[in-house]
């Protein structure tokens, strides 16, 4: 298996893929081809729990690691760090509804599902591509990201990890568990700007020559763990994969029947890593986009034009709050059958000019494949309670969009196969929020306490990573213009 950049004809080993990131043009890195799941291996992907099924994936796609390598990655990310020891556990919540929970994990989001296993990736990857160097892990966050990176990556030999996070763009827990990190090769910083800056301003450090000095004359080199790293996808694929798996073990889909996938998403990794894994002969229908007020991508798939000329809105599901979708770029380089000249052209006006539209034909291919819908933050709330009240099911502010977007598609198109929705936070993540939605009491002014009163309504025991915040220690105080964070880098790894 080779890796190409979505911007030229460069080609790669996995290794290489992952251990650099993005492409020095700035592209991404895509697979050249997609293995298949034949008849055979579904059968033995069923019958396996779910660390046996991201081997068998991982191994079609890793191709340059020994099975040896592999199995070692997927057991420390999945032995002993998700809670009752499954990772994706699927939840039938009504006849035809599935909410496919992927925040068991340390920091109770589904980062985590990629993010215990890609510092394990990539440390085997530095040593068959640049043994002996320091990789320094760079990473935007709109919230979840920066968390899981730092838990999967603190003190892991060899790396530093540096992120930034829209220092009023995030919620009160998601920022809270970035700055009490702790490990000896961590640094967090907020940024004044909302996630768009923090992406912009580090994809523009990867690119900067004179930081690439610096970094080679320290032996030190930049990776990334946000989902512009293939070695940050390919274990997103794998919870889709298991979840088709969980239905035909339950009977409750049969082979050779179709289902949809709808996923709240922002950076459009998370279903991007569903649409690969359909490429690979999982039977999905359509892919439902679930955008929130920041609705650029319902836009986009409704009309062909991507314009991030718009006004920006900070909203309830934060980790959505992006208006540059950083992996429709892989999506569109597959829909132009590999052209890279023209997904270059396509990211230069968008760098340039805020926008660009796609042509007829691939708008046509997108919109047989994809349904883009939205959900304000009053939509999203109404939907936690009604799920809660009529389902019994408490979902986040991102889940939320998500069964919106949902309901709204079927009544439009009355499709109604069996849908696996991704449940992407922990609702103690965001507990004023989620409280509000089901209790007319005034909120608590401390977040723990709406946490503590969430509980006390619902039954659900509060995450202990969440819990345990109380007593930690704020350690990383720092906060940059977007246009100091590279001196901030400077700063840290001096």
């Amino acid at each position: 298996m080779r890796y190409t950049s979505t911007r030229s004809a460069q080609v790669l080993t996995s290794a290489e893929a992952i251990s650099r990131g993005i492409a020095a043009d700035g592209g991404l890195f895509v697979p050249e081809n997609f293995p298949a799941v034949s008849p055979v291996l579904a059968e033995e992907l069923v019958s396996l729990p779910y660390a046996g099924r991201a081997e068998k994936i991982l191994e079609k796609y890793l191709t340059d690691f020994s099975a040896e390598e592999i199995r070692s990655c997927v057991k420390n990310a999945y032995t002993g760090t998700f809670e009752n020891e499954e990772p994706a556990p699927l939840r039938k919540v009504s006849d035809k509804m599935y909410l496919l929970e992927l925040w068991h994990g340390p920091t109770c989001a589904f980062k985590d599902l990629a993010l215990q296993i890609l510092p394990h990736l990539l440390t085997a990857s530095v040593s068959k591509t640049s043994p002996g160097k320091t990789i320094v892990i760079l990473v935007a966050t709109s919230g979840d990201t920066g968390k899981a990176a730092l838990e999967g990556f603190a003190d892991v030999k060899d790396t530093r990890i540096v992120v930034f996070f829209p220092r009023d763009g995030v919620s009160d827990m998601q920022k809270l568990q970035m700055v009490t990190q702790t490990g000896k090769n961590v640094a967090v910083c907020g940024i004044e700007g909302n996630f768009d800056d923090a992406q912009t301003g580090v994809k523009a450090i990867f690119a900067d020559r004179a930081m690439r000095k610096f970094l080679a004359e320290k032996n030190m080199d930049f990776s990334s763990a946000n989902s512009i790293n293939f070695g940050r996808l390919v274990p997103q694929i794998v919870y889709y994969v298991s979840a088709w798996c969980d239905l035909l073990k339950r009977g409750e889909l049969r082979k050779g029947e179709t289902f949809n996938v709808c996923v709240p998403t922002g950076n459009f990794g998370n279903i991007l890593a569903a649409w690969y894994a359909r490429r690979m002969g999982v039977p999905v229908g359509k892919f439902l986009c679930a955008s929130n007020a920041n609705k650029v991508l319902t836009d986009f798939i409704r009309t062909g034009v991507y314009d991030k000329n718009r006004e920006f809105y900070t909203t309830t599901s934060p980790s959505m709050d992006i208006l540059v979708s950083s992996n429709l770029e892989r999506l569109l380089y597959h829909l132009h059958d590999g052209d890279f000249n023209m997904i270059a052209s396509l990211m230069d006006q968008l760098k340039k000019e805020g926008k660009f539209v796609v042509s007829p034909r691939v708008l046509a291919a997108l919109q047989q494949d994809f349904y883009g819908g939205f959900a304000t933050d009053e939509e999203a709330k109404k939907a936690i309670g009604r799920t809660f009240r009529e389902k019994k099911y408490l979902c986040d502010t991102h889940t939320a969009v998500a069964v919106d977007v949902y309901e709204k598609y079927v009544r439009e198109t009355g499709d109604d196969r069996p849908c696996v929705i991704a449940s992407t936070a922990s609702p103690f993540k965001f507990a004023p929020a989620v409280l509000s939605a089901i209790d007319d009491c005034p909120l608590p002014e401390d977040g723990f306490a709406a946490a503590e009163r969430l509980s006390s309504l619902s039954g659900m025991k509060i995450p202990s990573p969440l819990e345990t915040l109380r007593t930690k220690k704020v350690l990383h105080k720092d906060s940059v213009r977007k246009e100091e964070m590279a001196d901030f880098i400077r700063r840290t790894l001096a």
